[in-house]
């Protein structure tokens, strides 16, 4: 069976004392939580939550990794810093990076040789606009994603990555695809792999969905066979909402 995933990417929000008093109410609940929940804050304040969260089994992630190892990049983090803080997670291919940061496929493919070569576990996103779903080219757009930045990876490496399908459309919109829309989108992804890599693999890969998700979706959402849970964006930030989330799965 596959391990389920909850995780909250918290973008560019919140203050240092607003993100560590978040992060200590989703853990005062976690006795509760069947599965693993992952926290993405903004980058300076991973180390005050590794304090917070220090003995919990909640784990966290960056939101973003540079493509390079190192040298004159100002502003950017590479994947040996966070590999140096004992990080487990990385967001990698978020749609924001792509639309606002133009962040191509061949960039992505560096992000995540270099994620996986210092050991973390990238969450890479793939999904599609509104224009291209409208056309019904959501398949095509995606594969595409796949094989331009992921499947190049070895049988070993792809085994450690969460995928996550986020429908561009339906991110912050308040727009969600409809339960069957998810079901056959990760179908579909996890068809793909398996074509590339076995249905052995295919069948033990993480795919989460993200694309507002709330408290009042989630459950039907979860519940499909090939979500394995989700990448939470805005209902994230808020503790209730993301705990209720949390135990919807």
């Amino acid at each position: 069976m596959r391990q389920k995933i909850i995780a909250g990417n918290w973008k560019m929000n919140l203050t240092l004392a607003e993100a560590v008093k978040l992060a200590a109410d989703i853990k005062s609940d976690e006795a509760s939580y069947k599965h693993q929940v992952i926290l993405c804050p903004a980058f300076p304040y991973l180390t005050s939550l590794q304090n917070e969260l220090k003995g919990s089994k909640i784990k966290l992630g960056a939101q973003n990794c540079a493509d390079r190892e190192n040298g004159a990049f100002t502003g950017e983090v590479s994947a040996p810093m966070l590999a140096s803080m004992s990080l487990p997670y990385v967001i990698i291919g978020h749609s924001e990076r792509r639309i606002y940061y133009h962040e191509s496929h061949e960039t992505l493919k560096e992000k995540m040789n270099l994620a996986l070569r210092y050991g973390l576990l990238p969450i890479f996103c793939c999904g599609e606009t509104k224009d291209i779903r409208i056309d019904e080219k959501q398949g095509v757009y995606v594969n595409k994603q796949l094989e331009e930045s992921l499947f190049h990876l070895s049988d070993d490496d792809i085994a450690k990555v969460v995928i996550a399908y986020e429908p561009v459309w339906a991110i912050g919109t308040g727009l969600n695809a409809t339960p069957q829309q998810a079901q056959d989108m990760h179908h579909f992804i996890r068809e793909k792999v398996s074509a590339r890599y076995g249905i052995g693999i295919a069948e033990r890969i993480i795919i989460l969905y993200g694309g507002s998700v709330k408290p009042d979706n989630a459950a039907e959402l979860f519940s499909q066979s090939d979500v394995d849970g989700g990448l939470v964006g805005g209902a994230s930030l808020k503790a209730d909402d993301f705990k209720k989330i949390i135990l919807s799965i």
